[in-house]
């Protein structure tokens, strides 16, 4: 073979993503960035981003479509049975929608769509040998889970065993906890995830959810139960901190829906007359290609501070495989 024939392209990663190197949250940087800081959590609460669309909801299924308080006092199926309805529909809306939006029907085509592979079909790592249809069956499992931790507080709220506080009684730690919520669910999430990846737990639990290397919106809960019970275990915060049912609810909003919307595997779902609502999460889609990256979100700087962070750049693309050579080789 001549010395001069032409070089193979590079394979192209990605069919789109947002501008790079990503970064994370100011709020961790040493020295302190407070201007920084303070530009990036107004940005956050873009009336329509997520984030303010969460707390939205909140809102609403606490006044419109939550069990008085009083019936929770004792554990009946009737309350608890409208809690678990209630979760199941709102998984089906944004899941289900988001799916026939973006990958049945098509409607932006590619357009923001991160990895071009389709969901696999025919293969035997997925129940039903098809990955939406396995991804919905364990997504409505982790919603039974989703309904324990939420009904275990309005049971603890019900008997006084977990305080509640209102806007009228403590307006700044009412507010100061709708700040702190999605970093206690950073938190949790990245601690969590960085120990169901190692040995046993990662082979038996959290490879489950691994199958899925290209994501789709019902792909976020599609966990082994295991991994779905203990997801929302941080609710259990609000037995040591007061706060009021709207932040147990905006809280389990960021797992319920906040996995879905981040695994839709495009960028963002076009609105006329918008930019379109953000809903992918580039740094998460950058976990499932690359696997030892990226374990946190945004949020919280465990990932820049223990070294597996991915900036999404062709330079962190050889600073993980790097990195995973020196795993595999015992270095």
């Amino acid at each position: 073979m001549s010395d001069h024939s032409p070089q193979r392209p590079k394979r192209r990663l990605w069919n789109h993503t947002p501008a790079l190197p990503i970064r994370l949250a100011p709020y961790w940087d040493w020295p302190s960035r407070p201007v920084a800081s303070l530009i990036y959590l107004l940005k956050s609460w873009n009336p329509i981003g997520m984030r303010f669309l969460f707390l939205a909801a909140a809102f609403i299924v606490w006044r419109f479509f939550t069990p008085d308080l009083a019936r929770a006092e004792v554990l009946a199926w009737d309350w608890i049975s409208e809690i678990l309805i209630r979760n199941l529909i709102i998984l089906t809306v944004v899941a289900g929608g988001l799916h026939l939006i973006l990958w049945a029907f098509r409607l932006q085509a590619d357009e923001y769509r991160y990895d071009m592979r389709p969901m696999m079909k025919g293969a035997k790592a997925f129940f039903f040998k098809n990955q939406v249809w396995d991804n919905m069956l364990w997504s409505y499992v982790a919603v039974i889970f989703w309904t324990f931790w939420e009904s275990l507080m309005w049971w603890a709220y019900a008997n006084g065993w977990a305080r509640i506080i209102t806007w009228e009684s403590n307006p700044l730690w009412f507010a100061a906890m709708i700040l702190l919520v999605p970093i206690w669910a950073g938190f949790h999430f990245y601690w969590l995830h960085r120990l169901i990846h190692v040995g046993w737990l990662y082979k038996r639990v959290h490879a489950w959810h691994h199958k899925n290397i290209n994501t789709g919106p019902w792909s976020g809960l599609a966990m082994h139960p295991v991994e779905s019970f203990f997801l929302m275990f941080d609710t259990m915060i609000f037995f040591i901190l007061p706060a009021h049912p709207v932040h147990v609810i905006f809280l389990l909003l960021h797992h319920g829906i906040g996995a879905p919307t981040s695994h839709a595997g495009f960028e963002r779902v076009k609105v006329v007359g918008t930019k379109g609502v953000e809903v992918g999460d580039f740094f998460h889609q950058l976990h499932h290609r690359f696997f030892d990256c990226n374990y946190g979100t945004y949020e919280t700087p465990w990932d820049a501070w223990f070294n597996t962070f991915h900036d999404g750049s062709d330079a962190g693309n050889e600073l993980v495989k790097e990195r995973r050579k020196r795993i595999w080789q015992g270095g």
